[in-house]
């Protein structure tokens, strides 16, 4: 099986430096449509879609390998090998920002810099640490998922869009959602909203910027917080936003905040 057919691996531009792009929970690479093709002049962009997600392959969705985000990390390095010209600015959102957070830590030397969008080590409450949600509420939608997969969407889409003001983003993101596979889409909710990646987050050595929003429900600001107070060589960067995907809903201030830390970077 190819990587790119197994990831829908889709490449753009010809620059010196590659810019990978890579999305949340249950979405696909077309969730960066506003954002990439602004990048294009200056860096080669690659985009993908996690295994099970979007138009990978689906059937390449191994429950063992997925157990854990580091298999989906193991797949962001080889899409590298074989697509992007290293070291890469990794552009992650949600989920993804922690798995290009784990790949770096199995391979820093392919990286240049992290950027994560709306991330979050770990969505359960505990303690001092404030993830957004107590363990009851994440077994609650868990089981909704499992009892009734369509209600769960339509109660979970307008949360993570957010953009109150933007039906068409929410309607577009509760779409995204019923078009995925039902049983694959339950065991990475799991995965995902079960990890707790707060122990990793200090050998991350990337530097990283770290994209937080005003109004989060998913990652409340606190998290952003935690990240950046634990995460060597970062910055943290709020945008003025409601919700978890400004690259959908804020798409020019993310890109200013992008642009101006490449700008940082010298890259």
């Amino acid at each position: 099986m190819s990587i790119q057919f197994r990831n829908n691996v889709h490449c753009h531009g010809d620059g010196p430096i590659t810019l990978m792009f890579v999305h949340g929970y249950g979405c696909d690479q077309q969730m960066w449509r506003f954002i990439y093709p602004s990048f294009l002049g200056r860096y080669r962009v690659v985009l993908m879609d996690l295994t099970g997600s979007g138009g990978s392959d689906l059937s390449a969705y191994d429950r063992d390998k997925y157990s854990t985000l580091y298999g989906h990390a193991e797949d962001v390095l080889d899409v590298i090998d074989l697509y992007a010209k290293a070291p890469v600015v990794f552009i992650g959102h949600s989920v993804s920002a922690m798995i290009g957070m784990l790949a770096s830590i199995m391979s820093p030397e392919k990286f240049t810099a992290q950027i994560m969008v709306g991330p979050s080590p770990c969505y359960i409450n505990d303690g001092d640490y404030v993830g957004g949600f107590n363990a009851e509420d994440i077994d609650g939608l868990l089981q909704l998922m499992e009892i009734d997969y369509d209600s769960w969407i339509k109660r979970m889409a307008p949360v993570i869009m957010g953009a109150p003001r933007q039906p068409v983003l929410q309607e577009e993101l509760l779409t995204r959602f019923a078009k995925n596979d039902p049983e694959i889409t339950r065991h990475f909710a799991r995965v995902t909203f079960t990890a707790d990646h707060r122990a990793e987050v200090e050998k991350s050595t990337v530097p990283a910027l770290i994209l937080q929003c005003s109004d989060d429900m998913i990652a409340p600001r606190e998290v952003g917080d935690y990240l950046h107070q634990h995460l060597a060589n970062s910055q943290l960067a709020v945008i003025d936003n409601v919700g978890h995907c400004p690259h959908m809903s804020s798409p020019s201030a993310s890109s200013d905040l992008i642009e101006d830390y490449l700008l940082h970077l010298g890259v």
